[in-house]
């Protein structure tokens, strides 16, 4: 059966990404986000403070945003982000630990894949969905002819996602995008201009709800 937490990510279509930010901007970033639509957002373990963030921005954000960890590479770090309150972990690579752990824990986990061979390695150990990553680089066809196939595996495409190509990505068959610097712009974030960040964002929700039905 689908966890309430994938059918959420299907009907809004976008994980927002912070990575790499200077950590008293996280909130603010987070507030932006939340204000322009967005409602799940990743903070990656390669972050300054990432775990402190994690449990300050699901207290903070609760009933609002759902907040997971990101760049989680191994078994040990999916255990910190947990306990840190991560609802969810993304991974860039396909670690086998990893998963069986979160998947003992009850935790989504969406690892990172590129190959049919890792989908449906990450499909058996029990992740309910899969981040296809770098996607900019092998495109939105290469998600519909992947689920040709693996038409029961669940595709987070990621990587080279913008306002341009987002539609092509969800029209070709992914459920969800994950959206780093072109949506959470290192620019906007020194500028401290987080009310251009909610009006990027806005733009991206409106974007990815008018690819709709697939």
């Amino acid at each position: 059966m689908e966890s309430r937490l994938l059918s959420l990510l299907k009907e809004e279509k976008i994980i927002a990404i912070i990575r790499g930010v200077q950590e008293e901007t996280i909130e603010p970033i987070a507030q932006a986000l939340a204000d322009g639509g967005i409602k799940f957002l990743e903070v990656t373990m390669n972050t300054e403070g990432a775990l402190r963030a994690i449990g300050k921005l699901k207290e903070k954000f609760a009933g609002r945003l759902e907040i997971g960890a990101g760049t989680v590479l191994n078994a040990e770090m999916a255990k910190e982000a947990i306990l840190a309150g991560a609802g969810y972990i993304i991974s860039p690579n396909l670690d086998e630990q990893m998963i069986r752990y979160c998947v003992e824990q009850n935790v989504e986990v969406w690892p990172g894949t590129m190959t049919p061979s890792e989908m449906y390695k990450a499909y058996q150990l029990g992740a309910k969905a899969v981040k296809v990553f770098p996607i900019g680089t092998l495109g939105a066809k290469y998600i519909k002819e992947v689920k040709a196939p693996l038409n029961q595996i669940e595709i987070i495409a990621t990587g080279g996602v913008n306002l341009e190509n987002i539609s092509d990505f969800l029209k070709n068959g992914a459920i969800a995008v994950g959206l780093g610097g072109n949506l959470v712009d290192k620019q906007l974030v020194e500028q401290k201009n987080f009310e251009e960040l909610k009006k990027r964002a806005q733009m991206f929700v409106e974007r990815a709800k008018g690819a709709g039905a697939q």
